[in-house]
């Protein structure tokens, strides 16, 4: 015990790096409490008041989806995958582009000047799909994001040596989600936008110089012929039958990759908030670049925390990969920060914290904000007949955020599951996006989409939720995660066609029908 507990507190995290680590999240309170004063309406407080320009549309784009939970989950692909992890990033890339080069779903919705997507239901399905449509979009984002806090403050403990105390990680996660629900509440999308630019800026440099780092501790060559001899043809090649991933994993990768930017919430609602449909196409051409890289980058530090761990630390490499029976080994998410403290010098591991905890930020106040103004807009409001004035919602959606965010930290410190992170989020995501899909793409594209066939879709989505672990241990059943994504998008689309050609819609009004590139 007292072996694993020297391991772990080896960092050169210092007073210094702390002193900016605690300051920098600061003037992300600061800024909610400058722009509060610019929120009138829930148009300013969801939408920035459909005023995001091409450049800042990028910036926040990227700053809310290169979270610190991206950085965190890809790291650990990276780690257990080796270089064959690659081929997420390059799906992600250019999936992206594609969508902004043909508009493909966001140029329709931002056409159509709706604030969320379940309020495209409302207008192309009716009322009862929206609600039915906000309860299924809360449910798998919120269960989707159940871990973020706990898996950014494991980051953070990590790399500051506290990973051996027992206290550390709860404490750093009630500390972080206190920052994010203040200025998060205060100043609505419209702190959000400007927090994600300046976090940009600060996280895309510390992944550059984090990268340089690695790289000159470990020495390039090495780092391939580490991966080769310790995994392999799998380390390189994503489609070896039996490694870490194969062809039906990599075309369940192919689809995530049009679900983080063209049906994802977080990432739509930055096409919503885009001065004009024109924007939205070449902010995605662009963002494709950044959604490559987001992947890339951590995939890298990921394996080469695993070249570390394997060639230079065999404190370490006991601890990750003991060879003792019934020994459980270390947390792997754990590699990567553990990684960082022992190459970064003083003061700059100090920025790169900083920066991740930018990210860390960044993505915990989109998703709050979007879940939160889903279940007023799409849920609550519709309830009661749409009554509720502009400051009740608002008041309403601040409530929800400090409700979802007790939750994330409850959620963190109960749920027990083997998924890797990534796995666990594409299943939880799937109970939403599964159905979403099939709704936004019959309703945009199939003008005999019926309301009927979009209720049913969203009910087929939440099979989904078959591919969570802690669930197929009640059930008793075995299945990989892509081949349920696989199956539950296949069933969506069935229900969606099927449904809506024994249940047609009777008339559709011309105001209901969807707005065209």
């Amino acid at each position: 015990m007292e072996t694993a507990a020297e391991a772990l507190s080896q960092t050169n995290f210092s007073a210094i790096d702390w002193v900016i680590v605690i300051c920098y999240p600061m003037i992300s309170v600061v800024i909610g409490l400058i722009v509060r004063k610019y929120i009138v309406n829930m148009h300013d407080f969801v939408c920035a008041g459909h005023s995001l320009g091409l450049c800042l549309g990028i910036a926040t784009m990227t700053g809310t989806e290169l979270g610190l939970i991206t950085v965190m989950y890809s790291a650990q692909k990276g780690f257990v995958g080796g270089f064959a992890a690659f081929h997420i990033a390059l799906a992600a890339g250019v999936v992206t582009f594609i969508v902004g080069a043909t508009g493909f779903l966001v140029y329709r919705l931002r056409a159509m000047k709706v604030m969320t997507i379940p309020e495209f239901y409302d207008r192309r399905f009716g009322r009862k799909t929206r609600i039915l449509g906000g309860i299924m979009m809360a449910f798998g984002g919120i269960l989707n994001m159940g871990l973020f806090l706990k898996v950014g403050s494991m980051f953070l403990v990590g790399i500051t040596g506290l990973s051996a105390q027992s206290w550390a990680l709860p404490a750093v996660m009630i500390f972080l989600l206190s920052l994010v629900l203040i200025y998060t509440c205060l100043g609505g999308m419209i702190s959000v936008v400007i927090a994600d630019y300046l976090q940009f800026v600060v996280l895309s440099f510390g992944l550059l110089l984090t990268t340089f780092l690695a790289i000159r501790s470990l020495g390039w060559t090495h780092i391939f012929s580490t991966i080769q001899a310790e995994m392999g043809r799998e380390g390189f090649d994503p489609t070896v039958a039996g490694g870490e991933f194969g062809i039906e994993y990599i075309v369940w990768m192919g689809f995530l990759g049009l679900v983080s930017c063209g049906i994802w919430p977080t990432a739509v609602a930055r096409a919503l908030a885009a001065e004009s449909p024109q924007t939205v196409k070449k902010q995605y051409m662009w963002v494709s670049v950044s959604f490559l890289i987001r992947f890339l980058i951590p995939y890298f530090l990921g394996l080469c925390a695993f070249v570390f761990i394997m060639t230079r630390d065999p404190q370490l490499q006991g601890l990750f990969f003991p060879t003792a029976e019934g020994v459980e080994p270390f947390d792997n998410l754990y590699a990567m920060p553990i990684f960082l403290g022992r190459i970064l010098p003083v003061g700059i591991i100090g920025i790169i914290s900083a920066g991740m905890i930018a990210a860390f930020m960044s993505t915990h106040d989109s998703y709050l904000l979007c879940w939160s103004s889903v279940l007023t807009q799409d849920v609550i409001a519709p309830l009661l007949g749409d009554r509720l004035s502009a400051k009740a919602r608002i008041l309403l959606t601040r409530v929800l955020i400090v409700v979802i965010g007790l939750y994330v930290l409850y959620w963190g410190l109960l749920y027990k599951g083997e998924d890797d992170i990534w796995d666990y989020m594409a299943v939880t995501g799937a109970i939403y996006f599964t159905g979403a899909f099939a709704l936004l793409l019959g309703g945009l594209y199939w003008k005999r989409a019926s309301s009927t066939g979009a209720f049913l879709a969203l009910l087929a989505g939440s099979s989904a939720v078959f591919g969570l672990g802690p669930v197929q241990d009640l059930v008793g059943i075995k299945i990989s995660s892509a081949r349920v994504g696989l199956f539950s998008i296949a069933v969506t689309i069935v229900a969606m066609v099927a449904g809506s050609l024994l249940v047609p819609d009777k008339r559709r009004k011309p105001s209901e029908s969807p707005q065209t590139t």
